[in-house]
């Protein structure tokens, strides 16, 4: 794994490490990621009030994040084919273990965007422990990642490249975030363009909680 670099992002608790990964440790990823999905194939989920995400996405490891009618949640299943999400890959816990340590996540959300697709400004808030860190891979194409305080008020921009790693922790843990648009063409790294964004997350109880 890259030796870790962080910067100081100037907003409390948005850890971020750019160029975490090097080209030869973003391809090896990518390509273990994309296998593993094959068992659980990329979906266009619907939000509670009934609208596509413009986001295609799907789960690795023992929990996985959903949306539907039914509201926003964990479960052990792919809701289209209803088989168990597959294991995550080794090289994501050990990411998780070199930055952040604690008890290991047992969900990784898997989002693909296109050039068209945005995530609009929201809070990580279905995890059962609030407190626990969410991490996050960029893999391919640049996004714009904006990032304000749980209460409110100004936000900031940064540019997520291919192979940086950032991390919600302490009082940034609940803070809004969302993706405001795709550079596209920016990497060559994903099959058909795009970029794959891995959220590693401690969706069930930590350990003591």
């Amino acid at each position: 794994m890259g030796a870790p670099r962080e910067i100081d992002s100037g907003f409390e608790g948005f850890r971020l490490w750019p160029g975490a990964l090097s080209a030869d440790e973003q391809q090896a990823l990518k390509d273990e990621v994309l296998a593993a999905v094959e068992a659980a194939p990329l979906y266009r989920p619907i939000t509670p009030g009934g609208r596509p995400m413009s986001v295609r996405m799907t789960n690795l490891g023992p929990l996985g994040w959903v949306t539907d009618a039914r509201g926003y949640r964990y479960q052990t299943t792919h809701p289209v084919t209803g088989a168990p999400w597959p294991p995550m890959p080794a090289p994501l816990l050990a990411l998780w273990d070199e930055r952040l340590g604690g008890p290991p996540p047992d969900a990784c959300l898997v989002n693909l965007y296109d050039a068209d697709a945005r995530m609009g400004l929201h809070q990580d808030r279905d995890e059962a422990d609030l407190t626990a860190p969410v991490l996050s891979i960029s893999l391919g194409d640049e996004a714009v990642f904006r990032i304000g305080a749980a209460t409110g008020g100004p936000t900031r921009s940064f540019r997520l490249r291919s192979g940086d790693i950032c991390a919600l922790t302490g009082p940034a843990r609940l803070a809004r975030h969302g993706v405001d648009r795709i550079l596209a063409g920016s990497s060559g790294l994903m099959p058909g363009g795009g970029r794959m964004n891995l959220t590693l997350r401690r969706a069930g109880p930590s350990h003591g909680s």
